[in-house]
């Protein structure tokens, strides 16, 4: 397929690379030059605009990180010759992508939102989740993109269903870091062994993604380096709380596990690694977990 991708970040560029690696044609744009340089170097196309992509090829997809950015990109994919749907693999919310997908159905163009979930390691490996919404025809005409980068699952025809899917799901996945964090720092504080309490929680009934992944790749060996960033996963509690609120929905646990995070970014900064949310809640108890 000629396909296009826009945002060379930390997801987007295993993607992209992935893609060509499989045999697809791909033309990319970033605003980093060093990011497109890099994708060039891997067999990639370089377009100056996402308006090039969607003038040159027919499928363009985007990994991009806040919904301004993903509307603003959206506006310019309106504008191409060429393009004839437009995939977005941004977290963003259900309301921007109703958004872009109305201002691009106004064009022909068809938009199929697809949120990823898996981290970086996910996107190197080609073993993401990959959630879409949208016309199913072209859900099906992007299989071999999705089965490149990982397992799609279709959500549903409704513009934003896979966004709202993708933000019910980091909720959890925010929860349960918290909690598992907060809970470990207990255990040390009482004198318990980080190792041995990941081994109990893990042949019991509080095992967890974060007990099962995250804490023994980041977070005991004090690497911090899981892939993905407090700010990313921040900005998505947000939307999640953003659309509960406009569900009428209440909210009380997922404001608790707000001010967690919230806390996290500003003791540790936007591009920290999200894994650092022990650290606030260590630096509070005078104990490290670590293994």
């Amino acid at each position: 397929m000629d396909i296009g991708f826009i945002g060379l970040g930390h997801m987007g560029f295993p993607m992209a690379a992935r893609l060509r690696a499989a045999g697809h044609r791909v033309v990319v744009s970033d605003a980093r030059p060093e990011a497109v340089g890099k994708a060039v170097e891997a067999g990639a196309e370089p377009a100056a605009s996402a308006r090039e992509v969607a003038d040159r090829v027919a499928t363009v997809l985007a990994s991009l990180p806040t919904p301004r950015a993903s509307e603003s990109v959206a506006a310019e994919v309106a504008l191409g010759g060429t393009a004839e749907r437009f995939v977005d693999m941004s977290t963003v919310g259900s309301q921007a992508a109703q958004r872009n997908s109305a201002l691009l159905a106004e064009r022909g163009i068809a938009a199929l939102d697809s949120p990823v979930s898996g981290g970086v390691h996910g996107a190197e490996a080609g073993t993401l989740a990959v959630m879409v919404s949208g016309p199913r025809v072209h859900y099906e005409a992007c299989r071999p993109i999705f089965e490149t980068i990982g397992r799609a699952t279709f959500v549903g025809e409704k513009p934003g269903a896979a966004q709202t899917m993708k933000l019910v799901n980091n909720m959890i996945a925010a929860t349960a870091l918290a909690v598992t964090a907060e809970g470990m720092v207990a255990g040390v504080k009482a004198g318990l062994d980080a190792r041995v309490m990941i081994d109990v929680l893990n042949a019991g009934s509080g095992g967890t993604h974060a007990s099962r992944d995250k804490f023994p790749r980041a977070v005991l060996p004090r690497t911090f380096d899981y892939g993905f960033a407090t700010g990313l996963m921040v900005k998505d509690i947000r939307l999640y709380i953003e659309e509960a609120k406009a569900l009428g929905l209440s909210t009380e646990l997922a404001d608790a596990v707000a001010r967690v995070w919230e806390s996290t970014l500003a003791s540790q900064g936007a591009d920290s690694d999200f894994t650092t949310v022990v650290k606030p809640i260590e630096a509070a108890a005078g104990v490290v977990v670590e293994g």
